[in-house]
């Protein structure tokens, strides 16, 4: 069976006249270029641990297939603001899946983009638990819901922002959750 034990967080940026060589270097950025990436949707594994990115990448072989949830946004326009951010919601008992999801978009701030990925991450996980909670409420308010809940135990987020470059450069920014099996 194909489930992680072990995931990191990483992002990256990238800027080159042309747009796969900016997302190469997005990925260099990352230190994530030298790995076979397939990406995968949104589950976090139950006893999946989190690791940091210095162990995570010690971990991968160049080459080696390597599963994560990424997600990336690029723009030529100069001084576009782009973002790429991931959530995580892990639940409270162990051997239960959280989620992971991806946001990219143009205009956000880091912190505004990595909250928005968080919160869907767990208004997601939050649905699957049978918490309710209003989703017309704000952020800080579905959060104390998850929180005292009891259910929901983490939550985090990654974003990468950058303007995009003058003179009709690629713009590239990634944010990924990598999985090591």
């Amino acid at each position: 069976m194909l489930v992680p034990r072990y995931m990191f967080f990483t992002k990256g940026l990238g800027f080159h006249k042309e747009k796969l060589a900016s997302f190469e270097l997005a990925l260099r950025d990352a230190r994530i270029a030298h790995l076979n990436i397939v990406t995968v949707s949104s589950i976090f594994p139950p006893d999946c641990k989190i690791i940091d990115l210095d162990k995570g990448v010690g971990r991968l072989q160049p080459g080696e297939v390597t599963f994560c949830v990424m997600a990336k946004e690029q723009s030529q326009e100069p001084g576009r603001r782009v973002v790429a951010s991931i959530g995580l919601a892990i639940p409270s008992e162990a051997d239960r899946y959280g989620y992971l999801s991806e946001h990219h978009g143009f205009g956000q701030t880091e912190v505004e983009a990595g909250e928005y990925a968080e919160d869907l991450a767990a208004s997601m996980l939050a649905t699957t638990l049978g918490i309710e909670f209003d989703p017309d409420k704000d952020y800080d308010e579905r959060s104390e819901v998850f929180k005292m809940s009891g259910k929901i135990v983490e939550s985090q987020h990654i974003s990468q922002a950058a303007l995009g470059a003058e003179g009709r450069v690629w713009t590239t920014v990634i944010a990924a959750a990598v999985f090591i099996l």
